[in-house]
């Protein structure tokens, strides 16, 4: 169901199906994973037992839809593509500026308020059609617009500066290069560089949690293909250095 709600609408130039930009379905199973995992443990503390634990990707996928799915449970229509907007809170979404985009999140109406009112627009939270959430989910098609023209006005940066200081969410929208030269990714030290037997080192990234008392430690690089065949095979299987030869010979190992 992830791509049907993804996108733009079919009536709006480039509209359709569109893919996320990373595995979602893989990475969200693993978690998932690895959350069953440890209950499970935590149970067995009490009854003494383990139990297996049977997680499809299919299942996954469905659970992660979370708002979307009780959308159409509850109302019984499947929700339509909408961008990057919201579908119950309006307006929350993307918009373009005067030199790049960021992302406006206006959760509730007295941030509507607010923002009007940074936009140098308080008439528009006046307007009888946008003075609730419900309202403006009602108007969306007449309010959007008007919240896009005010916010080509002026660059990002002014944007951002202006509404964090009148409380309302929003951010920028920043592509790769800009995320890790953010002072924050920085400050938290998201890119994590580990020695390499022949590239020198190679850039990686940090696990997101830090522990305060059991700080995790990165000392290796991914290894080069079959870097631990040979020691593996010696551990785990118990094979001696003739057998080994014996596999490099037939070139079943490298």
């Amino acid at each position: 169901g992830l791509m049907s709600l993804t996108g733009l609408p079919d009536d709006e130039p480039g509209g359709g199906p569109q893919k996320v930009g990373v595995a979602v379905a893989d990475l969200m199973c693993g978690m998932y994973g690895l959350s069953s995992v440890l209950a499970a443990l935590f149970e067995r503390q009490a009854s003494g037992q383990g139990q297996y634990i049977d997680l499809a990707l299919l299942d996954s996928q469905v659970a992660w839809l979370a708002n979307q799915n009780m959308n159409y449970l509850v109302g019984g229509t499947p929700p339509r593509r909408q961008g990057t907007a919201h579908p119950n809170i309006v307006p929350y979404q993307a918009f373009a500026t005067a030199d790049g985009y960021l992302m406006l999140a206006v959760g509730n109406d007295a941030q509507f308020t607010r923002f009007c009112e940074a936009a140098g627009r308080p008439d528009i939270a006046a307007d009888p059609r946008f003075q609730d959430n419900q309202s403006r989910v009602a108007h969306r098609a007449e309010l959007v617009p008007q919240v896009q023209e005010l916010l080509r006005s002026r660059p990002t940066a002014q944007w951002l500066a202006r509404l964090r200081e009148a409380n309302v969410p929003c951010g920028p929208i920043n592509d790769l290069a800009q995320v890790f030269a953010e002072p924050q990714i920085r400050h938290r030290g998201m890119r994590i560089d580990l020695p390499h037997p022949t590239a020198g080192s190679v850039p990686g990234v940090r696990h997101p949690a830090l522990f305060s008392r059991t700080p995790l430690e990165y000392r290796l690089a991914p290894p080069e293909l079959g870097a631990d065949t040979e020691s593996v095979l010696a551990d785990r299987l118990g094979l001696g250095p003739e057998r080994l030869a014996e596999l490099r010979r037939a070139g079943a190992i490298g």
